[in-house]
C-alpha cells in the first residue's frame, strides 16, 4: 500500500473549512442525507463487508451497525437547526442593559479513529456529530476489520463532499502520520494502551480529545428477580453482542453463593436454546476477529488459576476462531481474566457473602464503560445508582442504554472522557462560544478611573446588589 500523504490532505481539509463551506447549514444537511443514503442504498455490502471481518450475523449488523447509524443521521436531520440556533441566556446588572447568548461554532478540522468490533457504526456514529457541528473530517477506520475499512473508504469517497471529508486507511504507519498533524479534536474509539498515545500526541498540539475506552464492565444479580428475563438480557448483551467482543458487554457477574446454581442453571438452560447443543456451528455467534485475539482468550482460559473453573461451554475451533459461550465459577481476583477487560465470549461468575458486597468489590476497581444491576429492590437500585462511577448504569437490563440518543455515552477515568450520541455528538464537536452584546447607552463612570471613594460606594452597592446603597450613591448621600 502507498503511504498517503497526510499532511497534504489535512492542509486541503484546512483551506476547505477556512472558506466557510462546512459552516453553512445546506452542507452539514447534504452530507448527513448522503451518509444516509450509504446505509440505505448499500446495506447488502455493508452486511457482506461486517461477515467477512467478524463472520457478524446479518440480525446484529442490521440491528447494532446500519440501523442504529440511520437513527442517529435522521435526528440529527431533524434536530439540526435547533442544535444550531443560539442559546439566549440572562445577564446582570453589572452588564445592563445587554444581551447575551451562547453560540454553538464548529472546531475545524477534526480526526476520527475507529474501532474493529463495530466498525461501521464506531466509525460513522462520530463523523455524523463532527459534520452535524460543521466540522471537516478525517476518518481513520481499523485495519483489523479491513472488509469494513475498504467498504467505508469506497462509499465516502463516492458519496461525500471529498475537499471536506476524507478517509485514510492503513495499519499503525497511517495512524502514526495522522497523530502528527495538528487537529482540532481527535475522537478515538478503542482500547487504553493506544488512547495513552492518542492523547500523548494530541497534548503537543493542546488538541483536545474524546476517548471512548472500555473496561471491566459488571453484572450485579440480586436474589428477588425473574431470573429468565435476567438471564436473556445479560445473554443478549454478551453473546448477543459480537460475542462478546463490544465495550460494554458484561465483563463478569457478581452474586451471591446461593444464586449461584438457580442463576447458572438458567444460563445453561436459555444458552441451549439460543446457540443450539455445538454453539461452535450456530449462525448466531460471530467468530474472534483474528489469531491474535483467539490466542488471547485462550490464554485467559488456560490459565492454571482457571483451568478448572469452567463450568459451562469452554469449546474451541482455532481454523474457525471461534469459541463457545463460556461461564466460569470463582474465579480467583489475581487471575488473568480478572486482571483485564475479557473482549470476547468468556463470563467469570463471582460470589460474594451479601449482594451489597458487590458494590465494595466493584468500587475497589478501575471505573468500568457501564455497570448493570438485576433486582426488584428500590433501595438497592438507589444505592447502586448513587455509589457506582460507571460511564452508564442500566438497571434490569444490559447495552440498551447505547440506543437512547437522549443519553450521553461515554466513560469515567480509565474508561474513557467525554461523550456522544444525539445533540452530545453535536456539542463533542462543537465549541460553545460566549457571546455579549451591548449598545453605546448606559455609561456608568464609576468604572472609570479616576478611583474615588464615592464610585467606589457605588460599585460596592452595585456588585452586592445592594439597592439602598446603589441609589444613596447615586445621590452622594
Amino acid at each position: 500500500m502507498v503511504m498517503v500523504d497526510v499532511e497534504a490532505i489535512v492542509k486541503e481539509l484546512r483551506g476547505t473549512y477556512a472558506s466557510g463551506k462546512t459552516n453553512k447549514y445546506e452542507w452539514r444537511v447534504s452530507q448527513l442525507k448522503a451518509l444516509l443514503k450509504i446505509a440505505e442504498h448499500h446495506e447488502k455490502e455493508i452486511i457482506d463487508a461486517l461477515k467477512s471481518d467478524l463472520s457478524k450475523p446479518e440480525f446484529e449488523a442490521f440491528v447494532h451497525e446500519i440501523s442504529m447509524m440511520k437513527t442517529a443521521c435522521k435526528l440529527a436531520l431533524k434536530e439540526l437547526k435547533r442544535w444550531m440556533k443560539p442559546e439566549k441566556v440572562r445577564t446582570s446588572l453589572t452588564t445592563f442593559p445587554s444581551s447575551a447568548e451562547i453560540v454553538p461554532e464548529p472546531l475545524g478540522v477534526v480526526l476520527v479513529i475507529s474501532a474493529w468490533n463495530y466498525p461501521f457504526l464506531l466509525s460513522l456514529d462520530p463523523v455524523i456529530g463532527a459534520i452535524a457541528a460543521g466540522n471537516a473530517v478525517v476518518l481513520k477506520p481499523s485495519e483489523i476489520a479491513p472488509a469494513t475499512s475498504l467498504v467505508i473508504a469506497k462509499l465516502l469517497g463516492e458519496y461525500m463532499d471529498a475537499t471536506a471529508i476524507r478517509v485514510v486507511e492503513g495499519a499503525v504507519p497511517e495512524t502514526t502520520a495522522l497523530l502528527e498533524q495538528k487537529w482540532d479534536k481527535i475522537f478515538y474509539t478503542g482500547n487504553g494502551k493506544v488512547g495513552r498515545i492518542v492523547m500523548a500526541a494530541a497534548a503537543k498540539h493542546l488538541t483536545p480529545v474524546v476517548l471512548e475506552l472500555g473496561g471491566k464492565s459488571p453484572v450485579v444479580v440480586d436474589s428477588n428477580i425473574n431470573f429468565k428475563v435476567a438471564v436473556r438480557r445479560i445473554i443478549a448483551g454478551k453473546w448477543g453482542c459480537n460475542n462478546g467482543q463490544a465495550c460494554i458487554a458484561p465483563d463478569y457477574i457478581v452474586t451471591t453463593k446461593e444464586n449461584v446454581p438457580k442463576l447458572l442453571d438458567a444460563m445453561k438452560h436459555e444458552l441451549e436454546k439460543f446457540y443450539g447443543k455445538d454453539p461452535l456451528q450456530s449462525g448466531d455467534l460471530s467468530r474472534i476477529v483474528n489469531a491474535n485475539h483467539f490466542h488471547r482468550l485462550s490464554k485467559l482460559l488456560d490459565d492454571n488459576k482457571v483451568v478448572d473453573k469452567v463450568v459451562h461451554g469452554g469449546q474451541r475451533d482455532e481454523n474457525n476462531l471461534k469459541i463457545a459461550p463460556t461461564i466460569l465459577l470463582d474465579v480467583p481476583e489475581d487471575s488473568l481474566i480478572m486482571k483485564e477487560e475479557i473482549f470476547g465470549p468468556l463470563l467469570p461468575i463471582i460470589t460474594v457473602n451479601k449482594v451489597k458486597d458487590a458494590m465494595q468489590f466493584i468500587n475497589a476497581r478501575e471505573k468500568p464503560l457501564a455497570a448493570y444491576l438485576f433486582t426488584s429492590n428500590k433501595k438497592l437500585e438507589k444505592e447502586f445508582v448513587m455509589n457506582i462511577s460507571a460511564g452508564g448504569l442500566l438497571i434490569n437490563d444490559t447495552t440498551l442504554h447505547l440506543a437512547l440518543s437522549s443519553l450521553p455515552f461515554g466513560g469515567v477515568g480509565e474508561s474513557g472522557m467525554g461523550s456522544y450520541h444525539g445533540r452530545f455528538s453535536f456539542e463533542a464537536f462543537s465549541h460553545k462560544k460566549a457571546v455579549l452584546h451591548r449598545s453605546f447607552g448606559g455609561e456608568v463612570g464609576a468604572r472609570y478611573p479616576p478611583y474615588t471613594p464615592g464610585k467606589m460606594r457605588f460599585l460596592k452597592a452595585l456588585l452586592n446588589g445592594n439597592i439602598l446603597g446603589l441609589i444613596r450613591a447615586l445621590f452622594g448621600w
